[in-house]
C-alpha cells in the first residue's frame, strides 16, 4: 500500500525500523476506564495517540475533561506519557468521562459508558483546528459523536483536515451510541475505515451491504470511497482491503490479560505503517503484533517494547 507520502528525518519507528516525521491526531473521547483492578486512562482517540507516539509518530489528543480531580489526573497522565495537553479543553461544569469495565473469563470487556460528560461538550476551538490542519493523519470514531455539540465539532474538524492527509474512522459501535446517519456522515469524511467482526454485521444491515464478508468489504470501499478497509477478528487476526488488494493475517494464540485498547493499538500501528509507505501485508502483520502485545498486559496503554521482526 502506498501512502500519500513517506516521511523521513524524524524519530525512529519501532515497527518498521525507519525514520519518521509525521503528525497524528486522535479526536474524541478521553476518559478513565474503571477496571476491576482500578482505573486506567482510556478512550479510543487517546489510546490511539499514545500508541502512535510510542511507535515513533508525533501525536496529540483533541478532547475535553472536567474541572475536577479526575481531569487533573488525566492532564498529569498525558504529561507523563509525553503527550501535549494544549488541545485538551476543560469544561467548567460537566464531569470527566468514565467507563465502567467488566471483564469476562477470556478477558473480553463489557463497557458501561456514562453520559453527559465533558467530552460530549467538545467545542470547536482554534487550537483544535490548528492541530488537524497540521496533521498527516487524524483518527476519530462514532462514540464521541453520540450527541451535540461534540458531533458537530468532530465533523467540522474532519472537514478542516487537508485533502492529502489520512482520515481514519474507527467505528467503535458501543451500546446504542450510533446511528446510520452518523456512520454515513463519518464515512464521507474518512478515507480509512476500521471495524471488528461483531460490528460488520451491524454495518452491513445499516448500509445494505450484501454477499460474503469480502464482498461486503469491497462494497463498502466502493460505495463510500475508502482507500483502506480494515476488519479485525480478535484471535483470528485481521483482513485488510485496499484498492483491489487483500492482506490477511491469521492471528496467533496468546495468553490474554485483557483486550482493552488492543484495537486502538492496532489502529496506531496501521496508521504508522501507512504513513511509512509500507506494503499491505507488512502493515497487517505488524499491527497484529502490537495488538497481541497489548492483550497480554493490563489496561489500554501499557508501555510498548521494541518489536523485532515476527
Amino acid at each position: 500500500m502506498e501512502a500519500n507520502a513517506v516521511f523521513t528525518c524524524g524519530t525512529r519507528c519501532k515497527l518498521f525500523n525507519c525514520d519518521m516525521n509525521c503528525n497524528v491526531v486522535g479526536v474524541g473521547e478521553i476518559l478513565w476506564d474503571i477496571l476491576p483492578s482500578g482505573k486506567q486512562l482510556g478512550g479510543a482517540p487517546a489510546n490511539f495517540a499514545f500508541h502512535a507516539r510510542a511507535l515513533g509518530a508525533r501525536s496529540r489528543v483533541i478532547s475535553r475533561i472536567g474541572q475536577d480531580p479526575l481531569g487533573v489526573e488525566i492532564l498529569q497522565r498525558l504529561q507523563a506519557l509525553g503527550l501535549p495537553t494544549a488541545e485538551i479543553q476543560i469544561d467548567p461544569s460537566a464531569p470527566t468521562g468514565t467507563v465502567s469495565v467488566e471483564l469476562s473469563a477470556d478477558g473480553q470487556p463489557r463497557f458501561t459508558i456514562h453520559e453527559d460528560v465533558a467530552w460530549d461538550r467538545l467545542a470547536l476551538e482554534k487550537a483544535a483546528l490548528t492541530a488537524v490542519a497540521d496533521a498527516d493523519a487524524v483518527a476519530f470514531g462514532t462514540l464521541a459523536q453520540r450527541r451535540e455539540p461534540a458531533r458537530g465539532t468532530i465533523q467540522a474538524l474532519l472537514a478542516a483536515v487537508r485533502s492529502g492527509a489520512w482520515r481514519i474512522l474507527d467505528l467503535n459501535l458501543r451500546q446504542h451510541y450510533f446511528s446510520r446517519d452518523v456512520i454515513e456522515t463519518s464515512l464521507r469524511l474518512a478515507n480509512i475505515v476500521k471495524f471488528n467482526d461483531s460490528e460488520l454485521p451491524v454495518l452491513a444491515e445499516l448500509l445494505g451491504l450484501r454477499g460474503s464478508m469480502r464482498q461486503q468489504i469491497e462494497g463498502l470501499a466502493r460505495q463510500h470511497t475508502q482507500r483502506l478497509v480494515c476488519l479485525t477478528r480478535g484471535a483470528q487476526g485481521s483482513l485488510l482491503y485496499s484498492e483491489g488488494q487483500w492482506a490477511e493475517d491469521p492471528g496467533q494464540t496468546i495468553v490474554v490479560k485483557d483486550t482493552v485498547g488492543a484495537g486502538d493499538a492496532f489502529t496506531a500501528a496501521l496508521v504508522v505503517g501507512v504513513l511509512a509507505g509500507k506494503p499491505l501485508d507488512a502493515i497487517n502483520r505488524r499491527a497484529n503484533q502490537v495488538a497481541r502485545y497489548v492483550c497480554t498486559r493490563e489496561g489500554a496503554t501499557p508501555p510498548l517494547p521494541e518489536f523485532p521482526d515476527p
